[in-house]
């Protein structure tokens, strides 16, 4: 048996333990051994009896001198007492409904138990403890020590792991293979790796425990240091279009703007367009608050690559945002005669040769309704210039003659593997070269004749784009393959948005602003929780929560359409509907069909209605302080001034904490740091969102260890990149990317 050996290997796992163990994400011994505790029971004093107190957790360690079972008779209840006695005197010690306990213990057993004592009748007595039995000191696992608490699962608890662990430690922890380079492990005083699992999972004190989670935590952000960085480097190795900028372009494109470019969009889009200048592929996340013009910046870059005859391609995460995306394209290149296309698997389309007109309630694209199959034949053979859609663009069918430039909204761990996967669907016939644009150069006609060679194919450059502002540790760490772009500048005339954290009392002087604010032609977004109220009998102990459920879409609409506004027009929105279904409502809703939308989480990201200017959030409490920050930047898109009402339904400590947080940040990258203060980063991302260990999450916050891994993963990558000289390291990294949804 070895650290790489399975689980399985353990006897007593069988294959229902090994599920249970997958669903943590452990398959092997070495999996186990790198599932860390998240905090620990300081049962390391051992007490003598005469010594405990009532309401105080207390440890103490004896002999048993008399027990016996009995049956309440009020409850029926089994209930085991022990007598157990040190030098200095007895105690009671009382399990109920643990009757197996009187045939595992008998008279005579040593036994360390640790617990609360409360106060009978009959004394002080010890409730239910957590007991073992004494064979030596030195084997103690769950009393007598610092005892490790882990995250648990149905049928997986703290006791039991410690059991399995604690064996296992001593078995193989020392075969545990080293992969932190020598001068790595002097220069910061680590903890070699075997004695550092032993310290973390069973501490001899809390400084060793420190010691250890300091070591094994730079060993987790020193692999995804070393992951990103080398992600960097393969990219590096690729080539991509080299376009040269195009300043008349530009310039005409700005002079056709109905507002001005704010400094920090020219800023962003320079740093893009020189990118795109070399022939070493962008990878940029262009970072800009809600409402802070990152489409028009986005646009320009497509503008710019398509007029040197190259194809560009805009992702958007949803139906909605790619249509939105599709109709703001189409209203900003419309002097520029460029051939747009909408393909999202629900509805296909493409802009005809009027482009679109302008109406009393905004700009209309003229498109066509056509099959996917011939939007499919447009894009191979380079004629269509600009497609717009959902993730389905990189899978399928869709092939492109040239493409230039990929554009991915909100969905920023598009790497190398999916960019080479755009240019591989690619047109390989060399007629397919100058079908489509004005004059294609000569590096468009050589990238399309180098497809036979897949390892020369040109990628296209990537620009990811995101409204959630990231804190500077995880952009170091997970986001550490993108050069960062910010747009930290709002449009002129857009006015602070006011937020209110609403007690409960005053919801009706909320309806009241509300009623008025739609009398005077604005839009309210009312968002929810969830779709449908819980049922009565999926989780009674919830309902007798002193905070009460969770607001649900189809009650709220209920009862506003109903009871409060039953004079003003509601409507409802929420993931279950059809796109079709979706895209209506939003266009009543933009057209003052429908005044006020309860909505769920759909309309966190992209919706633009310049009409809307309250956001009233129910169970505000029950979002991250991100998703709070996109839910706010629906409204202030007008010269109007927006409103943010907060409904909370938790009164616990932190819930106050980041509603005011979001009262007093001014942007969400301020929003962003506090919530990463208040919460921590594995409540803002989760580690099961990234694949990142737990160490790892609780250190994203540290940014001197951050900084000091990532400089030690540069160090070694520049003297050796592809890791020849560290074996051992270069196979954990490997193993360790598999887990990490980096891309």
């Amino acid at each position: 048996m070895n650290p790489f050996s399975p689980i399985g290997f353990l006897s007593g796992i069988g294959p229902v333990f090994q599920k249970k163990l997958q669903n943590l994400g452990i398959t092997t011994l070495q999996d186990l051994l790198f599932y860390f505790p998240f905090r620990y029971e300081d049962f390391s004093n051992i007490s003598p009896i005469a010594q405990i107190k009532v309401n105080q957790k207390c440890c103490v360690a004896g002999k048993i001198i008399g027990l016996e079972q009995s049956r309440s008779w009020k409850k029926r209840m089994s209930i085991v007492e022990a007598l157990i006695e040190d030098e200095s005197g007895p105690a009671r010690v009382v399990w109920f409904n643990q009757p197996f306990l009187a045939r595992s213990l008998k008279k005579g057993d040593l036994l360390c138990l640790a617990g609360k004592v409360q106060a009978g009748k009959n004394g002080l007595f010890f409730s239910s403890p957590v007991f073992e039995k004494i064979y030596s000191l030195s084997e103690l696992k769950h009393t007598g020590r610092l005892v490790p608490v882990y995250n648990e699962v149905a049928g997986i608890s703290s006791r039991w792991l410690r059991y399995i662990i604690k064996p296992l430690l001593a078995e193989t922890a020392g075969q545990m293979p080293e992969i932190l380079p020598e001068e790595i492990l002097k220069s910061n005083d680590f903890l070699p790796i075997g004695r550092a699992l032993e310290q973390i999972h069973f501490p001899l004190s809390l400084a060793m425990a420190g010691k250890a989670k300091e070591r094994l935590a730079f060993e987790e952000l020193f692999l995804i240091e070393l992951a990103v960085l080398q992600a960097r480097l393969k990219v590096n190795q690729q080539s991509s279009p080299a376009i040269p900028v195009n300043v008349d372009l530009m310039q005409r494109f700005v002079g056709r703007l109905p507002f001005r470019l704010t400094d920090s969009q020219r800023k962003c889009v320079w740093q893009i367009l020189k990118d795109i200048e070399k022939s070493a592929p962008m990878s940029r996340l262009l970072e800009g608050d809600v409402g802070s013009g990152k489409t028009v910046v986005a646009i320009m870059a497509c503008l710019n690559v398509i007029k040197a005859g190259y194809q560009t391609v805009i992702m958007a995460p949803t139906e909605i945002l790619a249509k939105q995306h599709f109709i703001e394209a189409a209203k900003l290149l419309q002097p520029f005669k460029i051939k747009i296309a909408l393909l999202t698997g629900k509805e296909d389309q493409i802009i005809s040769k009027k482009l679109g007109y302008h109406t009393a309630r905004g700009f209309k694209p003229e498109t066509i309704e056509i099959s996917r199959s011939k939007i499919l034949e447009k894009t191979l053979s380079g004629e269509i210039e600009l497609l717009i859609g959902t993730h389905a663009l990189i899978q399928g069918k869709v092939k492109f003659a040239r493409p230039g430039l990929a554009v991915v909204d909100e969905q920023h761990r598009f790497g190398i593997g999916q960019r080479a996967k755009l240019a591989s669907q690619r047109n390989n016939v060399r007629t397919g070269v100058g079908q489509s644009s004005d004059k294609p150069n000569s590096r468009c006609q050589t990238s399309v004749r180098l497809v036979s060679d897949t390892s020369l194919t040109p990628i296209p450059h990537l620009l990811s784009m995101t409204a959630t502002p990231i804190p500077r540790t995880l952009a170091l760490t997970v986001y550490g393959d993108l050069d960062l772009s910010l747009l930290d500048q709002m449009p002129k005339g857009r006015k602070q948005i006011i937020t209110e954290v609403v007690a409960s009392g005053q919801r009706n002087r909320v309806y009241g602003f509300v009623r008025k604010e739609v009398k005077k032609g604005r839009r309210v977004f009312v968002i929810c929780p969830r779709i449908d109220p819980r049922p009565a009998c999926e989780d009674p102990s919830r309902a007798k929560s002193p905070w009460g459920e969770a607001k649900a879409v189809k009650a709220e609409y209920e009862k506003l359409s109903r009871e409060v506004f039953p004079d003003l027009k509601v409507g409802m929105m929420h993931g279950k509907l059809k796109v079709k279904e979706k895209e209506k409502i939003m266009a009543d809703f933009k057209s003052g069909k429908i005044q006020i939308l309860v909505s769920t989480s759909v309309v966190e990201v992209g919706v633009d209605v310049s009409d809307a200017t309250i956001m009233l959030i129910e169970g505000a409490d029950r979002f991250g302080l991100a998703q709070l920050h996109q839910f706010r930047g629906r409204v202030g898109r007008s010269k109007w001034q927006s409103y943010c009402f907060l409904f909370f339904d938790s009164p616990a400590q932190k819930t106050n904490q980041r509603l005011k947080a979001m009262m007093r940040a001014k942007n969400g990258f301020e929003l962003a740091e506090m919530d990463l203060e208040i919460r921590g980063p594995g409540s803002l991302w989760g580690s099961k969102q990234w694949g990142l260990p737990d160490l790892a999450m609780a250190n994203l916050k540290n940014l001197a260890l951050v900084e000091k891994t990532r400089q030690a993963a540069k160090e070694i990558l520049l003297a050796d990149p592809l890791l020849k000289g560290h074996i051992l390291l270069q196979n954990r990294v490997k193993t360790f990317e598999k887990k990490l949804h980096l891309e």
